[in-house]
This record gives C-alpha cells, sequence and structure tokens, in this order.
C-alpha cells in the first residue's frame, strides 16, 4: 500500500509549484503499513460494494488504523472532483453520472461493518445544479433507515453558488455537520482557489441558524506557511460562526506536484494550539500532527456529545 507521500501523480495539472522536494517525516509522523485481518475485511465490504474511500483517495495516513478498527469515510458522487486545490490528492476532471442506488450501498455497508457512527464525504461537484446536496440527503436516510442507532457525520463541499443546497442537507438531520475550512484566509489563492473562505464560514454559521441543536464542525490543516497568529484568528472566526468542533493536522503533500510543505509543526505547538481551542469555548478539539476530518470521528463525536451535556449543565 502506498503511503501519503509516494502516491503516483493523479493530477499534474495541480502544478502550483513544481516538483518541489517532499520534506523528510519526522518520527511523530510516520505511521504503521496496514495488513489486519479486519483491514482486508473493510477492504472486502467496501470493493463488494463498488464504494469510494476518501481514506484511499485522499491518501490518509490513518487508514491502517482506521480499517483495522473497522472504520471507513464513504465518498460519494464519485471519485472525480470539479475543483482541483493544490493540498488534495483526490482527481480533478469532469465526473460521471451519479449512481443512483448509491444511497442503498452506502447504507448497506455501513450495516454490515457495524459502524456506531458514520462519515460520509464527497467531491465537489460544482456541475451538480444543487452541487449533490439531494444525493448527500439520501445518503443520510438510507441509512437512517438501516440503521436507525448510528450516528451520522457529513463532510460537505461548500456549494457554493448553489441556492438552497445547504438546506436540503440540514433536513435530512444529520448529527454532525463538517466542513472544512482547510487553512488561513491568505493562503486561499494559492491553496484552495476555487473556494471561498467568509462564504465557507458563513455555510456553517448556516447551519447553526437552520438547526441550533446540530453540532458543526471546521478543521485546518497547518505547515503551510501560515502564522499562529493566523491560526487564531481563524478559531476566533470559527467560535463567531457557533462552530463546536475543531481538527487541526499537519499537512502532508501528496505529490511533488502538490503545494509544498512549509514546515513539520511540532507535537508540542498542537497541544498549545489546542490548549488555546478550549480556551476560546470550543466543545471538543483535535489537535495533533496526524489529526484528520474523520479520525476517531465515533470517540470523538461521544465526547462532543458529553461536553454539550456538561457545558449546558444538564
Amino acid at each position: 500500500m502506498a503511503t501519503v507521500l509516494d502516491r503516483r501523480v493523479r493530477h499534474p495539472e495541480k502544478a502550483h509549484k513544481a516538483d518541489t522536494p517532499l520534506l523528510r517525516k519526522p518520527d511523530w509522523i510516520r505511521v504503521k503499513a496496514p495488513g489486519s485481518a479486519v483491514y482486508a475485511e473493510t477492504q472486502k465490504i467496501v470493493r463488494e460494494n463498488g464504494l469510494v474511500t476518501v481514506c484511499e483517495e485522499a491518501g490518509c495516513p490513518n487508514i491502517g488504523e482506521c480499517w483495522s478498527k473497522k472504520h471507513a469515510t464513504f465518498m460519494i458522487m464519485g471519485d472525480t472532483c470539479t475543483r482541483a486545490c493544490a493540498f488534495c490528492n483526490v482527481k480533478t476532471g469532469l465526473p460521471e453520472a451519479l449512481v443512483g442506488d448509491e444511497p442503498e450501498k452506502v447504507a448497506d455497508a455501513i450495516k454490515r461493518m457495524g459502524l456506531s457512527h458514520a462519515v460520509i464525504t464527497s467531491v465537489d461537484r460544482d456541475d451538480l445544479d444543487d452541487g449533490g446536496a439531494a444525493h448527500f440527503a439520501r445518503v443520510i436516510r438510507a441509512t437512517r433507515a438501516a440503521m436507525p442507532s448510528t450516528t451520522i457525520e457529513v463532510l460537505t463541499p461548500d456549494f457554493l453558488k448553489k441556492d438552497g443546497a445547504l438546506e436540503q442537507v440540514v433536513e435530512a438531520r444529520p448529527d454532525v455537520f463538517n466542513h472544512n475550512l482547510e487553512t488561513v484566509p491568505a493562503l486561499y489563492l494559492k491553496i484552495r482557489p476555487g473556494a471561498r473562505y467568509f462564504h465557507s464560514l458563513r455555510l456553517l454559521q448556516r447551519v447553526k441558524e437552520l438547526d441550533p441543536l446540530m453540532f458543526t464542525k471546521s478543521g485546518i490543516m497547518v505547515g503551510l506557511g501560515e502564522t499562529r497568529e493566523q491560526v487564531m484568528q481563524v478559531m476566533d472566526d470559527m467560535r463567531s460562526a457557533n462552530i463546536d468542533f475543531i481538527t487541526i493536522g499537519q499537512y502532508l503533500q501528496p505529490t511533488r506536484k502538490h503545494a509544498a510543505i512549509d514546515r513539520f509543526v511540532t507535537p508540542d505547538e498542537f497541544k498549545a494550539y489546542e490548549t488555546v481551542a478550549y480556551s476560546k469555548g470550543f466543545l471538543m478539539v483535535a489537535a495533533s500532527p496526524l489529526t484528520r476530518s474523520s479520525h476517531h470521528a465515533g470517540d470523538d463525536f461521544a465526547r462532543l456529545r458529553q461536553a454539550r451535556i456538561q457545558h449546558s449543565g444538564h
């Protein structure tokens, strides 16, 4: 299994910095290669249902750990994204048509894996009138029908210029609504050129306006050249939008054609970010070199729910 740093180049058109050298990973970034029996079983269920996972497509470094625990993040609406972000290893191009029975296939896989908490994400589908919002809603409802006790977390695109899209997803009542800001505003043009920072922030704020009880979550990567002060400002912006849960992880350069790593942020710095984030009022914080949006999502959701109970005094 290839690691996150040596997967083949999927889309050379993302060459924001041509053939930038790959920095040597420090010891705290290294992970074990996948290979357990449970990992193979998870892989089999994913294959048999013809599903795509962000674990594989994005080359996540935690795939060995997560799949060995039967945790997987399902990526719906295909494996081809309409955006070309400089950090992402998902391929870019014109996506194929939606698969009509995908919601049922995802629900079946979640049931076969016995997931108590399911995470569902997608590629950007700017080619669709609603950005894929109705499809997200169908997957949520199919999962609810198959596994009523499973909690559902969605990690959605930004639905830029897609009126009414967000409302469709919120109406389907996922337990957690996640949309990642990814980086600080100053780096958007370089790292996330197809997106708009304040639109993404407003999207998350709007979720709370539509359903104040729905948990909201967002994440950023560090090591791209951002300053500590800029990260603090993003935290403040997130809190102003009433976001409950922040994730902060180390950016890893998928290939030489992607944005270069500015530096490896130390575990102590991540711990400091965690302390500050809690002081700013987040109910839940995950900040470490290997933190990813969906890593330990089930355990984190349980802690998030408990934190709300303690915070409210009930």
